[in-house]
């Protein structure tokens, strides 16, 4: 179980740019780290828009934004288009990093279960530290209380 005050836990993902990315590469900015379910989803859509349109504000306070999703590189491709995202979106579609973050849960959606990425958000500091962790995030105010998280 991860608790702020930890390390975070490293990995290594195929990003939407066509490079991979190490989360200890960023050592040195903050980066904020958040797992959604699905592209082009309603709830999805205005979370990754909420950060869009703060991306300039973290930018100019030494943070990096990565969305992760078990989404292919192609559907990022077309997401990032669609709603002209300045970051980087992960494809973890073997859920390993889901599963190292814990994030997959089992969801009753009109009475089928099945498991799913439950919408998390985690802080980590230049120093590698998770200084926040959300769970169970709600879309509306989320990106506020992030950057306001941050002194933003």
């Amino acid at each position: 179980m991860l608790t702020e005050g930890m390390v975070a836990p490293d990995f290594t993902l195929m990003g939407s740019d066509q490079k991979e990315h190490r989360l200890s590469d960023y050592l040195g900015k903050k980066v904020i780290l958040y797992f959604y379910p699905k592209d082009n989803t309603p709830g999805c859509s205005r979370e990754a828009e909420a950060f869009r349109d703060h991306f300039n504000a973290f930018a100019d306070a030494n943070t990096i934004i990565l969305g992760i999703s078990r989404d292919t590189l192609a559907s990022h491709d077309k997401f990032i288009a669609k709603y002209n995202l300045p970051f980087v979106l992960l494809s973890d579609s073997n859920e390993e990093v889901c599963k190292l973050y814990d994030v997959l849960k089992e969801k009753n959606m009109y009475g089928r279960i099945s498991m799913g990425i439950e919408r998390s958000t985690f802080m980590i500091d230049k120093k590698g530290i998770l200084t926040k962790i959300y769970r169970k995030v709600k879309v509306a105010g989320h990106v506020e209380a992030v950057a306001c998280e941050l002194g933003l």
